[in-house]
C-alpha cells in the first residue's frame, strides 16, 4: 500500500515536471534557437537540469521514430518495476511471436525463460526487436495492449506530436514523432529512472553465446557519453538520441534522419559539445526555499511564508552567468483562508533583457479565517488604509454624532428628575 502511494506521488510529480517544462519551452509554432545547420532532417538539444531547449532544427517536423520507440517500451518496463508489478529477476517466457520477430535481435529462443533484466539489456544495448515483443507480452498479455499503454504514456507526458503502432519501431503507416518530443521523452525517462543509464552505457551484450556491440558509437568516442538510443530504417534514415554528463551538467541531443551512422554520431556529438562549451546552468534557489513573507488579512496568523514551488535553475550562455537574477511577484494584499501549497505568486528569473523562466510561489502553511471580531477589526483597518482622510472624517463625525446623542439624552434625563 505504501509503495503504491509513493509511486503515485512520483508519477504526479513527474507529470507536473513535464507540464512545467512544456509551459516554459517554446510550442510547436515557435522556432528554437538555430545558430548552425545539422546534417540531418531534424535535431534538438536540451539541458537535462533546466529542461531548456538550446537548439532546434525542424524540431517539430514529424518523422518515423524507428527504434526510438524502444525508449518508450523501456519507460513502461521500468515503471512496472517501480510499481512492484514485476521484478528484474522475473523469468519471461519467449513466445513464437517474439522468436520470429525480424530486424535487430538479441536472438531469444522460443520456449525459453529469460530474466527480465537480460531483456532490458537486449533492448538498451543491441536494440532487440524480439526482446521488445517478449516484454510487451509479459507485462500486458499481448503486443496491442502494450501499444495502447505506450500511447497513454505519451498523452500523460504531453507529447502530442508522437504516436506509436509497434513496440519496437518497426515501420508502420501511422507512427511518428518529432525531435522535440524525443528530447522531452528522454528527459522524463532519465528523471523517472536514472538507474536505466547503467544498461544504456554497456558497450556490448552477449546472449546465447552471441556477442553484439552497442549501436551507439559515441560510447567509444567520448567517455562522458552514457546513452541513450539509436534508430534506423530505410525510410527514416539514421537516428541518435545521445546524452552526456560533464561535471554537474548533462545535455541531451537528438539527431533524426541522418544519411549514415557516422554522420548521426558526428552531429550528435557536435550538439553536445556546443552545449557544454557555450552554456552553463545557474541555480538560484531550491524547491521549498522561502523567498518571501507577506502579511495576511483576516487570518488566524498575520504572515505567510512563500516558498519556491520548483527549483530555480536556468541555462544561459556562459557570458551571461553573472547577470541572472530573480524577482518575486505577489499580490499586495492576501486574505485568509490560505491553503498550504496554494500558488500565491511567481518568481521571474531573468537578465536585464530576457525572461528565462517563471517559478510558482506557494504558501508554506495553512492559514484559516480568523473569528468574527478579528475580521471586523481588519475590515475597519482596510477601509482606513483604502480611504485615508475621508474614512477618518467619517469616523470622527460618527463618534461626534454618538457623543451628541448621548449628551442630549443625559441632559433630558436630568431635566426629568427636576
Amino acid at each position: 500500500m505504501l509503495r503504491s502511494r509513493v509511486q503515485a506521488i512520483r508519477m504526479i510529480s513527474l507529470f507536473l515536471t513535464v507540464l512545467l517544462l512544456s509551459s516554459v519551452t517554446p510550442t510547436g509554432a515557435q522556432e528554437l534557437p538555430h545558430p548552425f545547420a545539422v546534417a540531418a532532417k531534424s535535431a534538438a538539444l536540451i539541458d537535462a537540469d533546466s529542461g531548456q531547449f538550446l537548439y532546434g532544427q525542424n524540431a517539430d517536423e514529424r518523422i518515423s521514430p524507428a527504434s526510438f520507440v524502444k525508449l518508450l517500451t523501456l519507460f513502461l518496463v521500468f515503471d512496472a518495476i517501480d510499481q512492484g508489478q514485476v521484478l528484474l529477476e522475473d523469468k519471461v517466457y519467449i513466445s513464437e511471436k517474439a522468436w520470429r520477430t525480424g530486424g535487430s535481435k538479441m536472438f531469444v529462443r522460443q520456449g525459453n525463460r529469460v530474466p527480465l533484466v537480460e531483456l532490458i539489456k537486449g533492448i538498451a544495448v543491441v536494440s532487440g526487436n524480439d526482446a521488445c515483443v517478449a516484454v510487451a507480452e509479459f507485462l500486458q498479455g499481448n503486443v496491442q495492449a502494450f501499444v495502447e499503454k505506450m500511447n497513454q504514456k505519451l498523452q500523460e507526458l504531453g507529447l502530442t506530436d508522437s504516436h506509436v503502432q509497434t513496440v519496437n519501431g518497426w515501420p508502420a503507416p501511422d507512427q511518428y514523432t518529432t525531435a522535440r518530443d524525443m528530447a522531452l521523452l528522454a528527459l522524463a525517462y532519465l528523471q523517472a529512472h536514472p538507474q536505466a543509464l547503467q544498461y544504456h552505457q554497456l558497450k556490448e551484450f552477449t546472449h546465447e553465446n552471441i556477442r553484439q556491440k552497442n549501436r551507439n558509437s559515441l560510447l567509444w568516442r567520448d567517455p562522458t557519453v552514457d546513452g541513450i538510443k539509436t534508430g534506423h530504417t530505410e525510410d527514416a534514415g539514421y537516428h541518435l538520441l545521445a546524452t552526456a554528463k560533464r561535471g554537474e551538467q548533462r545535455f541531451i541531443a537528438v539527431v533524426m534522419g541522418a544519411k549514415s551512422e557516422n554522420i548521426r554520431g558526428r552531429e550528435a556529438l557536435r550538439l553536445l559539445n556546443y552545449g557544454f562549451r557555450n552554456f552553463v546552468s545557474v541555480q538560484l534557489f531550491k524547491k521549498g526555499d522561502v523567498l518571501l513573507q507577506l502579511s495576511v488579512w483576516k487570518g488566524t496568523q498575520g504572515q505567510v511564508e512563500l516558498a519556491a514551488g520548483e527549483t530555480g535553475i536556468v541555462t544561459v550562455p556562459i557570458t551571461m552567468q553573472a547577470d541572472v537574477t530573480w524577482k518575486a511577484q505577489a499580490p499586495e494584499q492576501l486574505f485568509a483562508p490560505i491553503e498550504q501549497g496554494q500558488i500565491v505568486g511567481e518568481v521571474v528569473i531573468a537578465t536585464k533583457d530576457k525572461v528565462f523562466k517563471t517559478v510558482p510561489l506557494v504558501a508554506n502553511q495553512e492559514i484559516p479565517r480568523a473569528g468574527f471580531f478579528k475580521q471586523a477589526m481588519h475590515t475597519i483597518a482596510l477601509m482606513a488604509v483604502e480611504h485615508g482622510k475621508i474614512f477618518i472624517l467619517v469616523i470622527v463625525l460618527l463618534v461626534g454624532a454618538v457623543g451628541a446623542i448621548w449628551y442630549l439624552k443625559r441632559r433630558k434625563s436630568k431635566r426629568g428628575r427636576r
